[in-house]
């Protein structure tokens, strides 16, 4: 891959026996994967400076003379833009939208607790004694009470 206009460079180098050479500028920006003859590249966190037309080029040794065989290319203009500042701004306010929503969550809570303790919901909770009423039924009891 070939910058060719405006800052002419080898952007990516690919060779028969895998060798690989990325200038530092795009080391850790370009992504390639390569199936067969067909090659995909990526560039990632394009910047301005980066605008230029891009060539695939294939080298082809011929004796000792090597040519570049290329193709169309693509043209790339990188532009600052709002996108770019709205991504972060959406990042920054989506950590705003979170703290808010869990401290509704929690006063909620504490006002479903409140009202609990006010209106005294323990009393309905809570077990009861029962209401039994222990008589002495024995003969002794009994005869007392007979009528004579």
């Amino acid at each position: 891959l070939l910058r060719t206009h405006v800052q002419p460079e080898s952007v990516l180098y690919v060779s028969n026996q895998s060798a690989t050479r990325i200038p530092a500028a795009f080391a850790e920006r370009l992504e390639y994967s390569r199936e067969g003859k067909q090659m995909v590249i990526t560039l990632h966190d394009l910047q301005e400076n980066d605008s230029d037309n891009y060539v695939c080029a294939e080298e082809v040794k011929h004796g000792k003379n090597t040519r570049l065989l290329s193709a169309s290319g693509t043209m790339v203009l990188v532009k600052e833009g709002e996108q770019a500042y709205s991504q972060k701004a959406c990042s920054g306010s989506s950590w705003v939208i979170y703290s808010l929503l869990i401290v509704v969550a929690l006063l909620l809570c504490a006002l479903v607790c409140c009202t609990l303790y006010r209106a005294n919901i323990k009393k309905y909770f809570q077990k009861n004694p029962p209401n039994v009423v222990y008589e002495d039924m024995s003969y002794s009891s009994r005869r007392n009470t007979l009528v004579r």
